[in-house]
């Protein structure tokens, strides 16, 4: 189907391209962790921090971004936000790398890749019927794949043409995306844009006032947390819980982010034929009795294994699933600050579990307690979702069901 000439499947190719992108350079640091901890002789709670940092201004990003892209649409935004990220790419390739302060102030800089995610959900669910959303939003949701390019390519690059090669190469590829999407994207002819836009402001006043702003920033900051969480952090546990090498736990991670990232489209095609809450429900009840598994540490060859794929599975089905809600319950011209705010609810998910593995492992020399946090934090969620998740979902079918009459 085409559009005003331009096929929507174009651009959700488009978006995907530059959400991946973008999540490839989000996630640069995260494989060189063991590096830059024997280079600049790191303690594990500062390792932690250091992997983890990016993801602050890539969730707090989100809120401006997300109200930006309701402004002014994902045609402007998604080469803004990509230009912005190549100086402070560049910055850690170059100059950043020399100390843990440099590494922090670059780090925290080039949190703003991942801000992209604000930009592309309400892009590609405008220029799609609500019927199909489910499915266009988590085809979208590839995108954070982008974090499996890094674990595979970063440490490869490092060892091959020393440690400013990945961040070049990078750069480049950001400034080319840039380029391309200024010429590509176009703006969606069914976006709701009002005779007298609402002030950024009021717009995220007007956000912050939906239950399923609060609602959905909970769900995806489990869901989508603990897939970054796990896709930071991961090459670090298996080496230190399971003495892996580097190069065999940053190929585990990226087994991770590939099964969470084809399970992302899954959940929003599940949502799409039977509803979000359903998909929901399931996804919370595998992540508590697979967390609740691994607090454990049982072997890695088999029940370890199952447990994490398992649950990248489920991470990657919840946060399709998520983002299928927010589009059929958010008012059209918010979803993009709604998308804001509950990304970010969903990076600072996954800021702050790394720190408290850290902290777990230094006192405790075990990850046990983190992994039983996550899945008391996963009953919670399911908990939430059959209650108040589905009231949501009834007051706005109510009023469908009466248009329909």
């Amino acid at each position: 189907m085409e559009t005003n000439g331009v096929r929507p499947a174009l651009m959700l190719a488009v978006a995907t391209a530059g959400f991946t992108v973008n999540f490839w350079a989000w996630a640069l640091l995260s494989p060189l962790g063991p590096h830059f901890k024997r280079t600049l002789g790191l303690s594990a709670s500062q390792q932690a921090l250091l992997v983890a940092v990016p993801v602050i201004i890539g969730s707090l990003g989100r809120i401006p971004v997300g109200a930006l892209t309701d402004r002014f649409g994902g045609r402007v935004t998604f080469p803004l936000v990509s230009a912005a990220a190549v100086p402070p790419v560049l910055f850690v390739g170059l100059a950043g790398q020399r100390s843990l302060t440099a590494l922090l102030a670059g780090g925290l800089c080039l949190g703003v890749a991942g801000t992209i995610f604000a930009v592309g959900v309400p892009f590609v669910a405008s220029w799609f019927p609500p019927e199909r959303r489910g499915l266009a939003v988590g085809v979208f949701g590839i995108g954070m794949g982008g974090t499996a390019i890094s674990a595979l390519t970063t440490v490869g690059l490092t060892e091959a043409g020393g440690p400013v090669a990945p961040f070049l190469l990078t750069a480049g590829v950001l400034t080319c995306y840039a380029v391309v999407a200024w010429l590509v994207l176009r703006h969606p002819p069914t976006t709701v844009r009002p005779k007298a836009p609402r002030a950024s402001g009021a717009r995220m006043a007007a956000a912050l006032r939906l239950p399923i702003t609060w609602q959905a920033s909970v769900l995806y900051a489990v869901a989508f947390g603990g897939y970054v969480a796990f896709s930071v952090y991961l090459p670090v546990y298996l080496q230190t819980a399971y003495g892996l090498g580097q190069a065999d736990a940053a190929r585990r991670m990226a087994g991770f982010v590939l099964v969470a990232v084809l399970a992302r489209p899954l959940g929003g095609w599940l949502c799409d034929r039977s509803g979000p809450l359903p998909v929901l429900v399931a996804v919370f009840a595998v992540l508590a009795v697979c967390a609740a598994a691994q607090s454990f540490t049982p072997p890695l060859v088999l029940t370890g294994t199952a447990a994490f794929l398992t649950m990248a599975a489920a991470f990657g089905t919840g946060s399709g699933a998520t983002f299928a809600l927010v589009t059929l319950v958010a008012p059209a011209d918010l979803v993009g600050s709604v998308t804001g705010l509950v990304g970010a609810a969903g990076g600072l998910g996954g800021f702050v579990p790394p720190l408290v593995m850290g902290l777990d492992y230094g006192r405790l020399g075990s990850y046990g307690l983190s992994l039983a946090l996550l899945a008391v934090a996963s009953l919670v969620t399911l908990l939430m979702t059959v209650t108040t998740v589905r009231s949501t979902l009834r007051r706005h079918a109510a009023p469908a069901r009466c248009q329909a009459r």
